[in-house]
């Protein structure tokens, strides 16, 4: 077991970083994964979060998750179990409040929506477009574009890339973060804690949406294994929460244990995959499989409610019919810009207008990509008459 604050030697040490792709003299007070972690806090991309779909639509309620809590939200998970297992704390902040800055307004189907108009154009994934922001599209400094992560930031940021995409990384990056999607290799610890960290979060935050939006019930969720052991163990503890008025004190405390029981499983089940497989170096860990992990029983029990969200609120029929308009939003406001670079503003006009038709469409995706949920709607009115969403 390492000191407290000490790193482990599979952690990534900022002192021994990888670097940026522009170099920079090292900061007088802070560590390179912090100033990592400043530049995405400061970042535009940041503050759009707070107006972004997670579940449900950014003008359903003010209570409801939005992008950026559910980020910070991933950061909290992710340090807590990052200390136990003496990663860098500092990288993995940085990672989790970054990994949904390319996320386009409404949530998924947003997503699916502009890959959809994207299709003869090299498609649209979130994950590059997160790494695209932080590489391209944010415009702070002098000299470069983006905002200069270090290598390890932005190998975690990037989660998932499709093969095509990868070797397209690798050609403009030799041995950069498209690598490992070629040949097999695992990221970092961090980058894998913040992975699953991810969908810890989202899997608790949504059945917490799910009940305060009246589209899940305590009841239904007494099918999930996972929630039911955990709210059966509060209510017997604490009587009282079975009475009327009580219900939500009853939900937060059956999260409450069910995140619990999920963190010391991670933890306990990368201790044990550590000491299967000892890795002395973060490069030693990229060889490996996959090292952070749930045990084979919770990852079931986890699936078993992913699926359960994806049947009763994902797939519920007030959800999907606000979707369905969010995607008809995402596709004629693509329509619209494509057709007419000139209803763009002018910056991204200009580049829309001289360049070919595919930089056309990367460029209208782009600007879609970074719209709030509210600004996208608007926009839809203005350029088309209808009112669809709020």
């Amino acid at each position: 077991m390492n000191a407290p604050g000490q790193l482990a030697p599979y952690a990534c040490d900022p002192a021994r970083s990888r670097g940026r792709r522009y170099p920079e003299p090292p900061a007088p007070t802070r560590t390179e994964y912090q100033r990592d972690r400043d530049r995405i806090v400061h970042s535009s991309a940041f503050r759009r979060l707070v107006y972004k779909t997670q579940v449900f639509l950014n003008h359903e309620g003010d209570l409801f998750r939005t992008r950026l809590t559910h980020s910070l939200e991933v950061a909290q998970l992710a340090r807590s179990i990052a200390r136990s297992l003496a990663l860098n704390e500092d990288l993995v902040e940085a990672i989790s409040l970054a990994h949904d800055l390319g996320h386009t307004p409404f949530g998924h189907a947003g997503q699916d929506a502009l890959n959809g108009c994207m299709r003869d154009f090299g498609g649209f994934e979130h994950n590059l477009q997160s790494l695209r922001v932080v590489d391209a599209l944010e415009e702070r400094y002098p000299d470069y574009d983006g905002i200069n992560l270090t290598f390890e930031a932005r190998e975690g940021i990037l989660k998932h890339c499709s093969r095509r995409n990868a070797e397209l990384l690798e050609a403009r990056e030799p041995q950069g973060v498209g690598w490992r999607f070629l040949h097999g290799a695992r990221p970092s610890m961090e980058a894998q804690l913040c992975n699953l960290a991810d969908e810890i979060a989202y899997n608790a935050h949504d059945i917490d949406d799910g009940v305060r939006s009246g589209l899940l019930t305590l009841a239904q969720l007494r099918e999930v294994s996972l929630f039911e052991r955990h709210r059966a163990q509060a209510q017997a503890e604490h009587p009282r929460l079975a009475e009327a008025g009580n219900e939500r004190r009853l939900l937060h405390e059956a999260i409450r244990r069910m995140l619990s029981e999920q963190v010391y499983d991670v933890i306990d089940s990368t201790r044990a995959a550590l000491q299967a497989h000892r890795p002395d170096s973060v490069e030693a860990v990229r060889a490996l499989p996959a090292l952070v992990g749930f045990s084979g029983e919770m990852r079931a029990r986890s699936q078993e409610l992913k699926a359960f969200l994806m049947q009763f609120l994902y797939r519920h029929p007030q959800v999907m019919q606000k979707m369905d308009a969010a995607q008809q939003v995402v596709r004629e406001l693509f329509d619209a810009y494509l057709a007419d670079p000139r209803e763009l503003p002018a910056a991204q006009a200009e580049v829309a207008l001289e360049g070919a038709l595919p930089q056309r469409a990367r460029t209208v995706a782009d600007f879609i990509a970074g719209m709030t949920d509210r600004f996208a709607a608007r926009e839809h009115e203005r350029i088309t008459g209808q009112r669809l969403l709020g």
